[in-house]
């Protein structure tokens, strides 16, 4: 206890209290004379809850040592990408490269310079600013967001170069790795992006737990770590597509990747008659598309990953959806309804209930967001008036009558097999009494003379169902935007 007359220490005090003794820490020397690293405090030394003034020392003192790895780490990272800028790329374009490898080396590096200037550059300098002034950390990462999906671009990219390199990483890169007298071949250097994007969120996430157990505001952490959560699993899910094979067409105009699984899939065959045995697929959930992959052997030499090769898809404007079928919630349906009005139904299973209900609720959330913007082409005013009529019965505005974000009380809590989602795509409007609902038209074939005339509404125009918020995190990337 402090004697009653003595003032608390401020927050920046403490804080700087704590720095100095990390770096009077730093000072000291080892038994061979060599300057000591920092060695944090036991784990069992921090209670969960700490109440005593000395438990949130303890737990301040945690998080500056977590905060001074980042940092120390941020140098040793900057200094692996120079090893491929300033020694591989440079010596490259000094002496230039073999005719087989020309026009080839791009693929090789990638944007990996783009990534070595910013953190040489601005990056690094930052987070050196945040051992002074550590609420500074949450705000660098939120800031830049954005940024750092250039790590997407280069993950997005990682499957060719990782190709291109163990056609030559035996013969013409090790002759430049001895020549420049690296330590670590040029595939354990051209990871180095992938680990750094992933560690990050790790080191937030200890930052956070000892900064809130110091007692300090963590509001602006936590939203660092979920943005550090989510920039590396776009990466990973980027790296995926660049090993899918066989499909005609780009994968980028079929809107963002909203999941993946591997599922045994009993798939139409000739005629649209079901196999009578499943194969195990690799199943793309996108917003446009569904894609069904058969996943090749192991990957090539230098760590790559298993690929895989197209073997279906469904479009989401054809896709309708029978969850839980037979009861089992291991089971559920996604059927292609083709031009000529026959159905192809696709019988995935897994063995977590939970992936698969997962997927339900996803497909069922986009099919819904699908015929409320379609509702809302073919009569914008009524559906302005539904949804106004359901905002004033207390549910909060902002989203569509049909947000995928969420789903209304009483809709499909189960989706039954007995009411295919999708099938022919509904409208949902509330038409007068008496008044046959038309069926709507497909969204590449509606045109705007189509849609029913209403007299003119001083209103402003309905706004179209918001996509789910998971999907709408960020705007479709562009590598030059980047």
């Amino acid at each position: 206890m402090k004697p009653p007359d003595r003032p608390a220490p401020g927050r920046t005090d403490r804080i700087l209290g704590v720095m100095g003794g990390m770096l009077r820490a730093c000072a000291l020397p080892g038994p061979e004379g060599d300057v000591l690293s920092f060695q944090p405090p036991e784990e069992g030394t921090l209670s969960q809850a700490p109440e005593s003034e000395e438990e949130q020392k303890a737990a301040l003192e945690r998080s500056m040592y977590v905060l001074s790895e980042l940092v120390e780490t941020e140098k040793m990272y900057v200094d692996d990408l120079g090893q491929i800028v300033e020694g591989y790329m440079a010596t490259m374009a000094a002496q230039g490269v073999p005719e087989c490898l020309r026009g080839r080396d791009r693929i090789v590096f990638g944007n990996i310079q783009q990534i070595y200037e910013w953190h040489r550059d601005y990056f690094l300098q930052e987070l050196q600013r945040c051992l002074e002034d550590p609420d500074w950390l949450a705000q660098l990462f939120i800031k830049h967001e954005r940024r750092l999906h250039m790590y997407v671009v280069y993950c997005q990219n990682k499957p060719k170069s990782e190709h291109v390199v163990s056609e030559f990483g035996d013969s013409y890169f090790e002759e430049l790795r001895q020549q420049l007298g690296h330590r670590l071949q040029l595939n354990d250097l051209l990871i180095k992006p992938v680990q750094r994007i992933m560690k990050y969120q790790l080191l937030l996430k200890d930052f956070l737990k000892y900064y809130s157990r110091a007692g300090m505001d963590t509001e602006e952490l936590e939203q660092a770590v979920e943005v550090m959560c989510f920039v590396p699993k776009r990466c990973n899910d980027m790296m995926t597509l660049g090993r899918l094979r066989g499909f005609e067409g780009k994968l980028t105009a079929q809107g963002k990747l909203l999941g993946q699984d591997t599922f045994w899939v009993t798939e139409p065959e000739a005629g649209g008659l079901l196999s009578s045995r499943g194969r195990e697929r690799r199943v793309f959930l996108f917003e446009q598309i569904v894609i069904f992959s058969e996943a090749l052997g192991g990957g090539v030499r230098g760590g790559t990953q298993a690929g895989y090769v197209y073997k279906n898809s469904i479009k989401v404007s054809c896709l309708g959806l029978e969850g839980n079928l037979q009861g089992d919630p291991c089971r559920f349906a996604l059927t292609s309804r083709g031009p000529e009005g026959g159905i192809q139904r696709y019988i995935l299973q897994t063995s977590d209930p939970a992936v698969s209900q997962a997927w339900i609720k996803q497909v069922a959330q986009i099919l819904e967001s699908q015929r409320d913007f379609l509702n809302a082409l073919q009569s914008p005013i009524e559906y302005q008036r539904r949804e106004s009529q359901t905002n004033s019965l207390g549910r909060p505005g902002g989203l569509g009558v049909g947000s995928p974000g969420r789903m209304r009380p009483g809709d499909r809590a189960q989706v039954s097999t007995h009411a295919p989602i999708n099938g022919s795509l509904p409208s949902l409007l509330l038409l007068p009494k008496g008044e046959v609902a038309r069926a709507p038209l497909p969204l590449d074939t509606q045109a705007p003379s189509d849609t029913p005339q209403a007299a003119p509404d001083p209103s402003p125009a309905p706004p179209v169902p918001n996509t789910p918020s998971c999907q709408a995190r960020l705007a479709k990337l562009d590598e030059d935007e980047l």
